[in-house]
């Protein structure tokens, strides 16, 4: 059950009406990284978990994100009321009320054209928001980094919001929102620590030849070591010919097929079957040289 409360979670104080920048807002309400793609991710994870405790906090967060949804929604809404209003009354010359809302080259006219200066849920390009923003797999272990990484996202996104703007009430609103992702990441860090043991994700351990094997496979200048790929927990493997059939098999793809299967199969091979010995000419070479567009080279070689 929701209940809506009319007074926000930190109110909005708009200093001016910027089209431009109410659009770059639009990445944190309808991109990849914004409000609703985290409420989404989190009510869905809060449904299926059978933890009382991380479904309690994961319907906490969703929840939270939602108010978020109507903070940025409305910081949207307020940078785009003066646009709005001179559009749609055409208080200006067509030209002038073009200039006024795309700014320096912006795609505010998205939002004041097609959606009347309101808050779409697309992001800052016009996209439109998709569920495939929503990457929650079923597994605690990995749903609970992938919020965390989430929440890293989304504050570096509002940090590069914040830079944008020289309105206070803006940075401040901005600011409390990049604050709050802070808070939930603690929160699913200290949930995922929780499970014991949370490493590997799921519940296979890995294959115990592989998992401690570090492949340096770019070689050349900028190789470096560290805790990454180094020290007593690690098998460090620089020679290319080791980081070939590790397995200790040959290395080579292979099927096991029926008589009828390796039939069909060994007639369509020799159907298909290349001719290493002939030089066809092609009709990108003749395009090329200029010989074949003489008619007169052509009715000699004929």
């Amino acid at each position: 059950m929701f209940a809506h409360n009319k007074r926000l979670q930190y109110t909005v104080r708009v200093s001016e009406t910027n089209p431009g920048l109410a659009n770059l807002m639009l990445e944190q309400f309808g991109g990849p990284q914004g409000e609703l793609a985290a409420a989404c991710r989190y009510f869905t994870q809060a449904v299926a978990e059978d933890d009382p405790g991380r479904k309690d906090m994961l319907f906490d967060i969703a929840t939270e994100e939602l108010s978020h949804l109507e903070v940025i929604g409305n910081i949207v809404v307020m940078l785009n009321k003066g646009a709005k209003g001179r559009l749609a009354e055409g208080a200006e010359e067509e030209g002038e009320i073009y200039r006024s809302i795309t700014g320096a080259g912006n795609d505010s006219h998205l939002t004041q054209v097609l959606y009347g200066g309101g808050a779409p849920l697309v992001n800052s390009a016009g996209v439109p928001w998709t569920a495939a923003y929503v990457d929650t797999i079923g597994e605690p272990t990995a749903d609970l980094r992938s919020n965390i990484a989430a929440e890293a996202r989304a504050k570096i996104v509002y940090e590069r919001l914040i830079n944008l703007t020289s309105d206070p009430g803006v940075k401040e609103a901005l600011g409390f929102l990049m604050t709050r992702e802070i808070a939930h990441q603690k929160s699913f860090e200290k949930a995922l620590y929780s499970i014991e043991p949370n490493f590997p994700p799921g519940k296979a351990p890995g294959d115990p030849r592989f998992s401690n094997v570090y492949f340096n496979m770019s070689q050349g200048p900028g190789d470096t070591r560290g805790s990454w790929n180094e020290g007593p927990q690690w098998t460090f493997v620089s020679d290319p010919n080791e980081q070939l059939a590790v397995d200790g098999g040959e290395g080579n793809a292979t099927v096991e097929l029926s008589e009828q299967e390796a039939s069909q199969l060994n007639l369509m091979a020799e159907r298909t079957l290349s001719n290493p010995k002939v030089d066809p000419t092609t009709g990108a070479e003749m395009g090329m040289d200029p010989d074949f567009a003489d008619p007169e080279v052509q009715s000699q070689g004929s």
